[in-house]
């Protein structure tokens, strides 16, 4: 399959890495990191031990190749750019599908691409930028993805397949916008917090004080998505938000990797959303 990944940063270069193996993938980013990429192939860490020379390029314009998917990994504030850009990239059969934070994703990518292209997806892996053309991977977890109508179809467990043969573990859901919420909620009890203090996933429950913020951070967000019509207990996600955090504890959220950097975070489209 012909895939290109919009926006190789950490978690895009990760499962652009794992495609490669068995698939035609084209990473669009930013340099250095594509040009180190160019020059010496991209190093997975961490883990996943791997490296791969695959093509990688800066700008939508110089792909060469029709793409069967486009994986969006790009963050939530550059969701419109990203979907203006690969809109010509699209033929019929060309599935687009959000691999991203936030709530409200979906609602930009369609006002630049049909829907009937595209699919959506939450993942729990844990990925950082070490270096340019190196990314560590911190965290195994598991990929869920769904068409945004919610129905199952032949392309959705193609999709599936591919990506369980590429080593992304990875199942179907018939309730992507739930996972969506589910995902946001999670994010948005542990991102910020981390961010904030710049500590990693699992001082978090090793502090107290921390545990219980993320109780009652989890416990608010939960309230405002039942009120949405999302089926949730706040019970059932402090348990689940505790279970990531114990799966990415040595894990440094995105959000922190942003203020790290210097960087825009997604806050907005997750707490700023709720």
């Amino acid at each position: 399959m012909n895939i290109v990944v919009m926006g190789a940063g950490a978690i895009g270069s990760l499962f652009g890495a794992l495609l490669a193996k068995k698939n035609t993938v084209v990473l669009v980013g930013r340099a250095p990191h594509t040009t180190r990429i160019q020059q010496q192939g991209l190093t997975i860490t961490g883990k996943t031990r791997l490296r791969v020379n695959v093509p990688t390029v800066e700008t939508t314009k110089e792909i060469t190749v029709s793409p069967d998917l486009i994986l969006l990994t790009v963050k939530s504030y550059d969701t419109e750019t990203a979907s203006a850009q690969v809109r010509h990239l699209l033929h019929n059969q060309t599935m687009v599908v959000s691999l991203q934070n936030g709530l409200d994703n979906i609602e930009k990518i369609e006002r630049y691409i049909k829907k009937e292209h595209l699919l959506a997806g939450v993942t729990t892996h844990g990925a950082l930028f070490s270096n340019p053309g190196v990314i560590a991977h911190t965290g195994k977890g598991k990929t869920i993805l769904g068409e945004t109508d919610g129905r199952p179809s032949e392309r959705l467990q193609r999709l599936v397949d591919l990506f369980n043969e590429a080593g992304v573990e990875t199942i179907m859901s018939t309730n992507i916008t739930g996972e969506i919420w589910r995902k946001a909620i999670v994010n948005s009890s542990i991102n910020p917090l981390t961010a904030f203090l710049g500590c990693k996933n699992r001082y978090l429950l090793e502090n107290p004080l921390l545990g219980k913020l993320v109780e009652r951070v989890c416990t608010e967000s939960s309230m405002i998505a039942k009120a949405k019509g999302i089926q949730v207990s706040a019970q059932e996600m402090i348990l689940r938000t505790k279970e990531v955090i114990q799966e990415t504890a040595e894990n440094s959220t995105s959000m922190l990797q942003s203020i790290q950097q210097g960087k825009r975070t997604e806050i907005d489209s997750i707490n700023g959303m709720l």
